[in-house]
């Protein structure tokens, strides 16, 4: 008989020990004393054996072991384990005996982090700006950790728009200070978690272990570091959150606890990616269950989170990742395809540890009555969501992209953005929503309107001053260019991000006449966004369109912000004092918050442009 000690320090980045005969992992890799939730179930795995008959002791004080489950598949065994309040921070002893062996497993309780000077969980809102970039395509900021030994991909060419082009972590630190000299103030990232598939890599969204990141990436050490590099600048992370499926290279995919881990059908059945029949009242039961259980794609299957072990094992990662990285918001992928009750369950899990986080959901469906159904709303079903918002894909499928696409009609055009708003009275909370111009998924949208400066500064400029929270995609400040057929295509690297690309468009001298147009233009409106109050948290009232024009306001108790859109081909003198009196009343003039010029009520409006300015008495 002989005892193995796996140490937690070689198991967190991703190596656990390993002898001829045995390797035993467990996740949640380590806890924290001062949890609300601090009945954890502790998942154990040994790769190559059996551990049917192990018992299992306990020896820490205040770590009480209240159950042995025994799964399906004997080489798991799933652990309740309560934590006093009395426990305190160091190594518990886990001995797992089985087959005359004995296994010390050193199983770490860490310090909460609490306290006034905590600085994460914070929670993100309308006041702040949203950058979503991709790490593989943004900056490589170690290029020792471009291939990793031992994983199944090993591509790296900057050539090809599937294969791995190198960025990582360190990257985006380096960049930090770009970000916020744009005016960002959160940075979301495509997901960062372990990938260990053959190929396709790249955007992060086929986990294979979710105690590991990426080592790619940087792994754990360096997301911490970014974090921690983020939250000194007053900045927040946004942590891109897979409870759906996971890579079909996932442990627990190629070994199952159990028989009904996955959902499984006698042949391959994918998701019909028809959100409705989830409120439809007429909906066929078995086109329901397609919709919720069928997988997204082939090599993603589809978790049961019906499954109370499949549950406990997500919802105790989306804690673990909050405290052990510092996450200040969730987005959460695919939103619409998880088993909603557990989605629930997992947010109040969240928010009953974290009070102020805040969690957005992908719903990328079609009508508000569709999206709002996902997040808290004034619907009247009997399923209620306890997601408090979405990523408005109406906004920008039927709102900002039609009104700069389409010929204003009676419904058309920009009566589509004004119609869409007016929609908001489903929504609990609009205010919450992250509007957006494009992502990784969706075509650039400085190619939507076929490169059109002037309909790209009207969208750059109603997003940063439309209701909710704005989400810029990375090289959109710049008017990157890209269709979504294939994804690739929108996915291309940031120049400048690489030692040895010969333009930087991080900086004024690298980027063109026409680059440096657009970002002086984000820049100067995210940052003027930073300091308005009514842009930040003010209310919004809008002006049907007339006249190729579409007029909104932002105001609250100590300013008012008026933009004006004109889509037309012709120039548009506005008389605010005329139709838009109650707004202006009070007021002598308007200063242009892009130009900085002072002026009276009676504005000229150029073809298309958008105007927006400061009332000022």
């Amino acid at each position: 008989m002989r005892t193995i000690i796996l140490f937690f320090s070689i198991l967190c980045i991703g190596i656990s020990f390993k002898s001829a005969a045995q390797k035993i992992s467990f996740y949640p890799t380590n806890w924290w004393v001062g949890m609300k939730w601090n009945k954890i179930q502790i998942l154990i795995y040994n790769d190559v054996e059996s551990l049917k008959g192990a018992t299992v002791e306990i020896n820490y004080p205040g770590v009480i072991l209240t159950k042995i489950n025994r799964l399906e598949n004997e080489r798991y065994l799933a652990l309740d384990v309560n934590i006093l309040p009395t426990a305190k921070p160091g190594k518990a002893t886990f001995i797992l005996k089985y087959k005359n062996k004995t296994e010390t497993i050193l199983f770490p309780l860490e310090s909460k982090k609490s306290g006034n000077g905590k600085k994460y969980a914070q929670g993100v809102r309308s006041a702040d700006f949203i950058y979503l970039l991709m790490p593989d395509r943004f900056s490589n900021g170690d290029e020792t950790n471009d291939k990793i030994g031992g994983l199944k991909d090993q591509s790296l060419n900057r050539d090809s728009m599937y294969l791995r082009h190198g960025g990582d972590l360190q990257g985006v630190i380096n960049k930090l200070d770009y970000l916020k000299d744009l005016g960002v103030t959160t940075v979301w990232l495509t997901p960062v978690l372990l990938n260990d598939m053959s190929k396709r890599t790249e955007h992060g969204y086929a986990i294979t272990n979710h105690y590991i990141v990426d080592p790619r990436l940087g792994g754990n050490e360096t997301y911490k570091k970014l974090s921690a590099a983020i939250h000194a600048k007053g900045m927040k992370l946004i942590q891109d959150a897979v409870y759906n499926h996971v890579g079909s290279q996932h442990f627990t995919v190629l070994d199952k606890p159990m028989k009904n881990w996955l959902h499984e059908w006698p042949t391959y059945t994918q998701t019909s990616y028809r959100d409705q029949v989830l409120f439809d009242p007429y909906a066929a039961p078995s086109q329901t269950k397609i919709m919720s259980d069928g997988w997204f794609v082939k090599d993603m299957p589809d978790l049961n989170q019906s499954n109370p072990f499949v549950a406990n094992y997500l919802i105790q990662n989306a804690l673990w990742s909050v405290e052990e990285f510092g996450v200040d918001g969730w987005r959460i992928d695919t939103y619409i395809y998880n088993d909603l009750k557990f989605m629930n369950a997992c947010n109040n899990a969240l928010l009953a540890e974290y009070p102020s986080i805040t969690m957005f959901g992908e719903t990328w469906v079609h009508g508000v009555v569709n999206q709002s159904y996902f997040c808290e709303n004034n619907l009247t079903n009997s399923f209620k969501s306890n997601l408090q918002n979405t990523t408005d894909f109406q906004m920008l499928l039927y709102g900002i992209q039609p009104a700069l696409n389409e010929l204003t009609g009676w419904t058309d055009g920009l009566m589509k953005l004004y119609n869409t708003a007016a929609q908001d009275i489903l929504y609990k909370n609009p205010m919450g929503q992250v509007i957006f111009l494009d992502n990784h998924d969706l075509s650039r949208f400085f190619s939507v309107v076929k490169q059109d400066i002037n309909k790209y500064k009207i969208a750059l400029g109603w997003l940063l001053t439309y209701r909710g929270i704005p989400q810029l995609y990375y090289g959109d400040e710049i008017g990157m260019k890209g269709f979504s057929n294939p994804d690739g295509l929108v996915r291309s690297d940031f120049l400048g991000g690489w030692k040895n690309d010969s333009i930087n468009k991080f900086t004024k001298e690298g980027r063109t006449t026409q680059e440096n147009e657009v970002f002086d233009f984000v820049k100067t409106l995210a940052n003027f966004r930073q300091k308005s109050s009514a842009l930040k948290t003010g209310k919004m009232v809008q002006y049907i369109p007339e006249n190729d024009i579409y007029t909104y306001c932002r105001y609250d108790d100590d300013e008012k912000i008026v933009c004006i859109i004109n889509v037309g081909e012709e120039e548009k003198n506005i008389d605010l004092n005329t139709k838009y009196k109650e707004v202006v009343q009070g007021y002598s003039g308007v200063k242009n918050i892009i130009s900085g010029k002072n002026e009276n009520l009676k504005i000229v409006i150029k073809p298309k442009d958008i105007f927006i300015g400061i009332l000022t008495k």
